[in-house]
């Protein structure tokens, strides 16, 4: 497994824990619904930027985010 799908099924986790459909979860991260798909399944690199819009809005650190991921 690479470091995009690791990261990407990490985001997956966490927006399930939280009760969210991927579209609700785009909508508060401020990222296009497909592009966040994208992002989940690991087929998208994603910037710095995009990583800080989704730790936002899982109100979590970026470090926790990545934490246990490479």
């Amino acid at each position: 497994m690479n470091l995009q799908t690791t990261i990407g099924n990490r985001i997956r986790t966490l927006r399930l824990e939280r009760g969210w459909s991927q579209e609700e979860f785009a909508d508060i991260c401020g990222i296009h619904r497909s592009h966040m798909g994208e992002i989940e399944r690991g087929e998208k690199d994603m910037t710095i930027s995009t990583l800080q819009k989704i730790s936002r809005g899982l109100n979590i650190a970026l470090s926790v985010l990545l934490q246990n991921v490479a």
